[in-house]
């Protein structure tokens, strides 16, 4: 013998199945959330920019690594100009002071390039700060979105939850009316077809929209009211009702 169930015993199916299916729109809403994609876009911006501050940054300090050599290059070269400069005034061979003056003709024109290196290299880390400041702006202003868009994405997702947990306790009261077999057999079809009720209104199946056969309908009609019938169409136990053209 097939499954029976009052009439009204089943039609509590109806009830379940509708707050079954809000709770799996609660759950897909939840996972799309435009907020959360907001989020999402934004973290990943977020990262993008922080490889590239990052980036920047070891730019920059390359760039001040070499400053710090070039400085030191000039300041040992100064420093053997005073050297020279000193033993050149205080030299009394004619050939000594030749030498002297020939190298520090040699050691000005090293001084003077070296000077133009360390000034491009000077422009060259203005411009590599200037844009590592940039970048920690863009930084700024997008933590500041971000913090926005979690705000939003929260409170969009506890709205959600209250309405998810308004409905988990319907389902539980409504549940726990449903006699344990004819709500076993509910559990197993909408886990294995994705819905456990369909309504049957004007002869058409609320699960798969379509309108039952000639043939199904005849059978329909013939069962007693108790007994338990699946949808031919989506396999979900169909609910029959006043509605159901009958």
């Amino acid at each position: 013998m097939g499954l029976k169930a009052a009439p009204e015993d089943q039609a509590l199916l109806l009830e379940l199945q509708t707050l079954d299916t809000t709770l799996r729109q609660l759950a897909r809403r939840a996972e799309k959330l435009p907020e959360r994609e907001i989020v999402d876009r934004l973290d990943s911006t977020r990262t993008a920019l922080e490889r590239t501050r990052a980036e920047q940054s070891g730019a920059a300090e390359d760039v001040r690594l070499e400053l710090k050599r070039t400085e030191a290059d000039v300041e040992v070269v100064q420093a053997r100009i005073v050297r020279d400069t000193e033993r050149l005034n205080t030299s009394a061979s004619v050939k000594d002071v030749a030498a002297l003056e020939q190298e520090l003709e040699a050691l000005g024109r090293r001084k003077s390039d070296l000077e133009d290196i360390e000034l491009a290299v000077m422009e060259t880390l203005e411009q590599r700060e200037a844009d590592l400041a940039a970048t920690e702006g863009e930084l700024a202003t997008l933590s500041s979105a971000i913090a926005e868009a979690t705000s939003a994405r929260d409170a969009a997702l506890a709205e959600i939850e209250a309405a998810r947990a308004q409905a988990a306790a319907g389902r539980q009261t409504v549940a726990a009316k449903v006699p344990a077999d004819l709500l076993a057999l509910y559990e197993k079809q909408r886990e294995r077809y994705g819905t456990g009720a369909s309504h049957l209104r004007g002869g058409v199946s609320s699960a798969s929209g379509v309108a039952l056969a000639a043939t199904d309908m005849t059978k329909i009609r013939a069962a007693d009211p108790d007994d338990v019938i699946l949808c031919p169409d989506s396999s979900a136990i169909l609910v029959r009702t006043a509605e159901s053209g009958l």
